[in-house]
C-alpha cells in the first residue's frame, strides 16, 4: 500500500461506497473512498472510543485526523447545540467529511484541511478527540497532544483511542507529563481510551 491515508493528496484511483451504521442510537450513513483511514468500515477503536465519550450539548469539539468523519459527525450529534470542527491531513477525508455531514443532516460541523493545527491555531476548544495516525510516527502523535493542550479551553478535555501495541504506553505517558494527569476511561481488545484534563 504506497499510498496511504496521512496523505496531503492521497493517489489513490477513487473506490467510493456508502455504508450504514448506528452509533450511541443514531443511524448514521457515511461515503467512504480509497485513500482514506477505514474505508471498509468505521474502525473498532472508534467506536470504542464514542461509547465512552461525555460532552455537554454545547460543546466546542475539535475532531483531530477525522477521515470521512464518523467521530466528528456522531459528536455533533452529542453536543447538538455546540460546534464541531473535525481536522484533517488528507483533502480526500475532509471533501467526505464535509459530505457526510450533509447526508447526516448535521449542520453544527464543519471539516478543514489541516497539517496537524495548522488551520485552527487562533481557536480554542472545550474536547479535543482524536484517534491518532498511528502510521504518521510517535512524533506526529505526540505533537498532536503537545499542541492540542495549547487550544484547549482551561476544565477542557483531550480524549485519545490507542491500542496497547501501537503505543498505549508511551502515549499514556506523553498524556501524563503534558497535562499532569491521564485517566484510563475503557479498554476494550487492546484499544484504550484516555482522557486528560487541562487544568483550571
Amino acid at each position: 500500500m504506497a499510498d496511504h491515508y496521512y496523505t496531503h493528496k492521497p493517489s489513490t484511483v477513487h473506490d467510493r461506497h456508502q455504508l450504514e451504521t448506528e452509533i450511541r442510537g443514531y443511524k448514521l450513513k457515511f461515503m467512504t473512498d480509497a485513500g482514506v483511514f477505514s474505508k471498509t468500515g468505521i474502525d473498532y477503536g472508534s467506536r470504542v472510543l464514542l461509547e465512552a465519550l461525555e460532552l455537554g450539548e454545547q460543546a466546542n469539539v475539535l475532531d483531530v485526523g477525522c477521515g470521512y468523519g464518523p467521530i466528528g459527525i456522531t459528536a455533533a450529534k452529542l453536543a447538538s447545540e455546540g460546534k464541531v470542527t473535525m481536522i484533517d491531513i488528507n483533502e480526500r477525508a475532509v471533501g467526505l467529511a464535509n459530505e457526510n455531514a450533509k447526508l447526516n443532516g448535521v449542520t453544527n460541523a464543519i471539516a478543514l484541511q489541516s497539517d496537524i493545527y495548522e488551520s485552527v491555531q487562533d481557536r480554542s476548544f472545550d474536547t479535543i478527540i482524536t484517534n491518532p495516525p498511528i502510521r504518521a510516527g510517535k512524533e506526529i502523535v505526540h505533537r498532536i497532544f503537545e499542541e492540542g493542550a495549547k487550544l484547549l479551553a482551561p476544565g477542557g478535555a483531550m480524549w485519545v483511542v490507542i491500542q496497547k501495541k501501537q503505543g498505549a504506553p508511551s502515549a499514556e505517558a506523553k498524556l501524563e507529563a503534558i497535562f499532569g494527569n491521564v485517566e484510563e476511561v475503557t479498554k476494550d481488545k487492546g484499544y484504550r481510551i484516555f482522557r486528560s484534563m487541562k487544568e483550571d
